[in-house]
């Protein structure tokens, strides 16, 4: 496997992950790794070209764990995916409905899907995650047992979906960040939009993320994401991921990053990318 034409991501094939990595990018081969690390430093390491890391998720939130590495690493965020999240109920060929037990499946895909399983009368099992689960049913074959995860699960490993959509509540979706060794800041095209996704440490006095965050608000320039977090053994000291609208070679940008260097200490810039179209058509839904 080249390093040149691989994808890397964490968890099972199968993953919700690994379907993000199929629709973005499928002429790479997609790596499935251990941990969100493991991928990360794959790519650092230039053992992969992309990794394919998911940052929040519209139902359980933000990954937490991904604002602590990110400052560990040299890598450039050079695009975004929005994945839809559709939880399928999977069971070995064969098996009715009515014969479900026992289901198993990461803890916040059971969670949404909890009404579903409590109409059913199937009790829940947690477990590591989605596409794991549905391996370990294709191996054991367990009568009256099923897993809740994606329809690629379901075809790598030959499970029946015995119902598609299960999840209680529609729109559910995550937020991917397609990760790069290599800084690809794209041509400014005035006839598209930009995110521009930046990390930053404020000086420890009053009012510091107020002023360094002005710059933004007198400029025009719209802030889509802000995130804390203690990036500082000491706890005294926030550090923040900013996302913002725009790209750094347009006029009220600069005159903005002016402002945020003056007030804010160790600022990096950690890409610049076409803002995805699930953005607009998320909004247009809701006007």
């Amino acid at each position: 496997m080249s390093a040149h034409t691989t994808i890397a991501y964490q968890g099972h094939q199968g993953a919700y992950s690994h379907l993000a990595c199929r629709r973005v990018h499928p002429e790479l081969t997609p790596k499935a790794c251990e941990s969100f690390v493991e991928a990360m430093f794959m790519v650092e390491r230039g053992e992969a070209q992309l990794a394919m890391i998911p940052l929040e998720n519209s139902t359980a939130g933000r990954v937490e764990e991904i604002y602590r590495l990110m400052p560990k690493t040299r890598l450039h965020v050079i695009g975004e995916h929005f994945e839809p999240v559709n939880h399928c109920l999977l069971a070995v060929p064969g098996t009715r409905l009515e014969d479900i037990k026992t289901v198993s499946s990461h803890p916040q895909a059971l969670a949404q899907c909890a009404e579903n399983l409590r109409m059913l009368g199937i009790e829940p099992i947690a477990a590591l995650d989605t596409a794991g689960s549905a391996a370990e049913l294709a191996e054991l074959r367990q009568p009256g047992h099923a897993a809740i995860a994606s329809s690629l699960a379901a075809e790598l490993y030959g499970l029946e979906i015995l119902k598609d959509n299960f999840q209680d509540k529609t729109g559910n979706t995550t937020r991917f960040m397609i990760l790069s060794r290599d800084q690809m800041i794209p041509v400014l095209d005035p006839e598209v939009r930009y995110v521009t996704s930046l990390m930053f440490r404020v000086r420890n006095i009053p009012a510091a993320l107020y002023k360094a965050l002005g710059g933004f608000a007198t400029n025009g320039v719209n802030m889509i994401k802000l995130e804390s977090y203690m990036a500082s053994e000491t706890m005294t000291v926030s550090s923040f991921h900013l996302d913002i609208e725009g790209h750094p070679h347009q006029q009220a940008m600069k005159f903005a990053m002016q402002e945020l260097h003056f007030f804010a200490e160790e600022v990096r810039v950690i890409g610049t990318y076409e803002a995805h179209p699930f953005r607009f058509s998320h909004l247009n839904l809701e006007l």
